[in-house]
Parts: structure tokens; C-alpha cells; sequence
């Protein structure tokens, strides 16, 4: 009788394993995504030496479809890493420089007349691309900058009433100059909300700085972006960006994420909090950095890593607390800190 019981629990046990196995089959390949992003990395470390979180976040960003600003002293290879994550892509490419003088019809387009058919024809500007760098975004001033509002949330942009779709995927890279304040224009806070990440470049370390000096030293290419190739197509990175939506989120780190954005209104240092639409964003880029870890389910980690360059362009913290030093990733990390981590 007891062996029979033995038999029958070993049986039960047996089912059971048997459906955890078929259960984690049944869940996302994302081996190809993975090996795609490494491929990726690997022609953008032919030319660029480290800076690996900024590119880490670039790729999260590309799979959560989403804008990203990066900020950074000049000579950081803020606007060379973003022109190589383009060719790695097979899409189109657009370059903008901002500058004080710059139109909004410089990049949206404008209509001309057209004396061949009598009417007036509408030229698409730079924006109509898939991967578009603006470089030194804010050089250029208010009714510039208001020119990307539609664009950047809707993906659209409407001209002499016709509305225009732009085409997938949709991806705004912009760079600014922390430093350097003449001639610049701060950037409105609806437009800074546009962006999925904020990215800060800071400068590379010893051993960084010597192999950047080695390969310059070794290179013979005359133009040494050459040697980056296409390793993804548009349709697979659409593909990526479907399948990132699909990844797990348990319910306790959704709850994890809104009090996170709640402490951000009630922190008594910032005079502005995140809003509803940071928390979409946290829980887009946090599903992203899961895929890059090459999961499918996200971790509390993921959102950790996530925060800062999801948050830091989206709070203000007080002039007081400014004026004593106080920055915004001090705040998030105080924050991140008190919040008790779900298990």
C-alpha cells in the first residue's frame, strides 16, 4: 500500500515538472532578439571604446520604440554612437543640426507651388525618416523646438490641414552641451516629457582613454564609421519591438513601479513630480532591459536600472535644494532606497 502511495506521489510530481517544462517552452524566444542586440554591440565597439551604459540604453530605447535625449560635455562620441546604432539598422537615416537660425519648416517640410500642375505640393523635410539624430537640440529656440511636439508623441505631423503618418519605426536621438549655455535654449518641460530616456555622458576612465588613443593611433580607414555594417532589418526590429511588449510583468512589480512615481509627487526636495506617463515609460524601458538581459519577465532590477534615465528629466527638484547640490538622480536614488524591493 505504501509503495503504491510512493508511486502515485512520484507520478503527481512527475506531471507536475512535466507541466513546468512545457510551461516554460511555451514562454517568448528571445534568444534571436538577444543575439541580435550582441551583434549590434559588436559593430559599435569596432569604432567606439566603452560607454556602455549609454549604449545599453540606446538599444532599450530602440525595442521600447521611444525618444531619447543624451547629454554630455563635447568630445564624448554622443553624436558618433548614435550615427553608428543607425547603421546598424537597415533603415533610412536623417541627419538635423539645430541652429539659432533654424525653421520649423526646415524639419517638417513646407508646400510649394507648383507651376507644372497649378497647385500647391507639400515637400517632406528631414523628419520624414526612420532613425533622425538632432544634434545640439537646444540651439534652436521656442518655435523650433514646438515643431516636434506632434511628431515625437503622435508620430504624425499635420501640414496646411493634411495629416501626415510617419513610417516604422520612428526613433529621435537628440544631443545637448550641458556646459555651454550661450546661444542655447532650455528646452520646454512638455517636449523633455516626449523623451523616453534621458542619457547623461560622463567621461571615460584610464584604460578607456588609452585604447581610444591606440585605435586612433592604429586605425588606417579613412572614415573608420565604414566599417560598421547593417545587422538588422526593419522588419526585425519591428518584430523585437512586438515581442518586448509581450514580456512578463508581475503584478506586485507594477505596484512597485506606481510608488515610485507617487514618491516622486510627495518627495518634499522635488517641486515637481513624474507623471501618469512616466510610469508607462518605466514599465516599457524596464520590459526592454529585461530583453537585453535576455529574459522574458522583468526583475526589479530591470526597473531600478531603468529609473534614472526614465525619471531625471521628468522631476525638478527645488531651488532650494538645488542651490545646496542636490540633483535629481540623488533624489531617485533616495527614493529607490525607501521603497521596500517586492520578492
Amino acid at each position: 500500500m505504501e509503495n503504491l502511495e510512493n508511486q502515485n506521489t512520484e507520478s503527481q510530481n512527475s506531471i507536475h515538472l512535466d507541466k513546468k517544462e512545457n510551461d516554460f517552452h511555451s514562454r517568448i524566444d528571445m534568444i534571436e532578439l538577444r543575439d541580435s542586440l550582441e551583434k549590434v554591440k559588436s559593430e559599435i565597439a569596432k569604432v567606439i571604446v566603452g560607454q556602455q551604459d549609454m549604449i545599453d540604453h540606446l538599444l532599450a530605447a530602440l525595442l521600447s520604440n521611444g525618444h531619447v535625449l543624451i547629454e554630455g560635455v563635447p568630445g564624448v562620441a554622443k553624436t558618433i554612437t548614435a550615427k553608428l546604432l543607425a547603421k546598424t539598422i537597415d533603415v533610412d537615416f536623417s541627419r538635423i543640426q539645430f541652429t539659432p537660425d533654424l525653421m520649423p519648416s526646415d524639419i517638417l517640410g513646407t508646400s510649394i507651388f507648383s507651376m507644372k500642375n497649378s497647385e500647391f505640393e507639400f515637400k517632406k523635410g528631414p523628419i520624414f525618416s526612420n532613425f533622425i539624430l538632432i544634434d545640439e537640440i537646444n540651439r534652436s529656440p521656442a518655435k523650433t523646438q514646438s515643431a516636434l511636439f506632434e511628431v515625437m508623441e503622435e508620430r504624425q505631423i499635420t501640414m496646411d490641414g493634411t495629416q501626415y503618418e510617419m513610417e516604422v519605426p520612428f526613433l529621435v536621438v537628440a544631443t545637448q552641451n550641458p556646459i555651454e549655455h550661450e546661444g542655447t535654449y532650455r528646452l520646454p518641460e512638455a517636449q523633455l516629457d516626449r523623451f523616453l530616456f534621458k542619457i547623461n555622458v560622463g567621461y571615460p576612465n584610464l584604460e578607456q582613454e588609452i585604447a581610444i588613443i591606440k585605435n586612433q593611433h592604429e586605425s588606417r580607414q579613412i572614415d573608420k564609421t565604414d566599417v560598421v555594417k547593417p545587422v538588422i532589418s526593419a522588419q526585425q526590429l519591428n518584430h523585437y519591438q512586438t515581442l518586448v511588449k509581450e514580456i512578463i510583468v508581475e503584478s506586485q512589480l507594477m505596484e512597485y513601479i506606481a510608488k515610485i512615481i507617487i514618491n516622486t509627487r510627495e518627495n518634499q526636495f522635488l517641486y515637481l513630480g513624474a507623471s501618469p506617463r512616466a510610469s508607462l515609460a518605466l514599465l516599457t524601458a524596464s520590459k526592454a532591459f529585461a530583453a537585453l538581459r535576455g529574459r522574458d519577465f522583468v526583475t526589479p532590477e530591470d526597473i531600478k536600472e531603468a529609473s534614472y534615465a526614465v525619471l531625471r528629466h521628468r522631476v525638478i527638484v527645488s531651488p532650494e535644494r538645488e542651490m545646496e547640490g542636490l540633483t535629481a538622480d540623488e533624489i531617485i536614488r533616495q527614493i529607490l532606497e525607501g521603497i521596500e524591493i517586492p520578492r
